[in-house]
């Protein structure tokens, strides 16, 4: 089965896909959002295109584990995933993801505009990954 994973943020959603054996993840896309039908909607087909059996959210706890208010909001954007996909949804934490990808990217000798551009589907496919390997290794969450 396949795992779509979304790595939302206020202007942009990351979006990563697992391959059929659930060993690796790969970026997918870069949604920009506009208005959370459309982005709804978008997130849908993508499922549907992909194969998708569980959508992964990740969930942007704060550095000691707590829950703020970009983890509420996320958590109302999953419940609305989950209603517009018909799939299960999972939660997953995500803390540094996005900072750990844009270091990879620098690394990369990628500069500032091609690292926005990027770094959301690049975090996604971080948050996808490993949960991938805990399932391998059987300590999903």
């Amino acid at each position: 089965m396949r795992v779509l994973a979304l790595d939302v943020g206020e202007k942009r959603i990351g979006v990563a896909v697992s391959d059929p054996l659930g060993i690796a993840a790969r970026g997918l896309a870069v949604l920009k959002r506009t208005d959370l039908p459309a982005d709804l909607a978008e997130i849908a087909r993508m499922a549907r295109e992909e194969g998708a059996g569980l959508v992964l959210v990740g969930l942007p706890l704060e550095l000691g584990g707590e829950e703020g208010e970009a983890s509420r909001r996320v958590r109302i954007f999953a419940e609305r995933v989950r209603e517009a996909t018909g799939l299960e949804v999972l939660l997953w934490d995500e803390r540094l993801t996005t900072v750990q990808a844009d270091e990879v990217l620098r690394g990369r000798g990628l500069g500032w505009r091609e690292r926005k551009r990027v770094v959301d589907r690049v975090a996604a496919a971080a948050i996808l990954q490993e949960y991938l390997d805990e399932n391998a290794r059987g300590e999903g969450r």
